[in-house]
């Protein structure tokens, strides 16, 4: 489909233009970040730019609330013990998940106020 200035007009006026009930003009974000957020938030997302980690927080989230052993990860991932060591302390220095050391065995829960806070920012509907 080839883009004509007709429909190039009308996207770009439907995407900026005023709202007519509140007249405000549309935003992609809601407001600018300070220094501290930006590198707070930076911290996170440098942490979840290793495809590893996303897949290691994949598997957490999807356990829910419930904690997750860290022998659990080695198995369903194919990965060493010391890999999932090393890649969870990231996600853990950068307020993700939190860890607990359970014997032998570390077990990492998700912070869900943490990956609220990343599901809102990524939101630019």
């Amino acid at each position: 489909m080839t883009a004509t200035p007709e429909s190039l007009n009308a996207t770009s006026s439907a995407c900026c233009a005023p709202a007519t009930d509140t007249g405000e003009c549309c935003s992609l974000f809601q407001g600018v970040i300070g220094a501290e957020d930006a590198q707070r938030i930076a911290r996170v997302l440098k942490a979840l730019a290793d495809p590893m980690r996303l897949r290691l927080l994949s598997h957490l989230a999807a356990q829910g609330c419930d904690s997750v052993c860290s022998c659990d990860f080695t198995e369903e991932l194919g990965i060493s013990q010391p890999t999932v060591s090393h890649h969870m302390k990231k996600l853990v220095d950068a307020g993700l998940i939190t860890r607990e050391q359970r014997g032998k065995w570390a077990h990492y829960s998700v912070v869900p106020e943490a990956f609220a806070e990343i599901c809102g920012l990524l939101d630019l509907r």
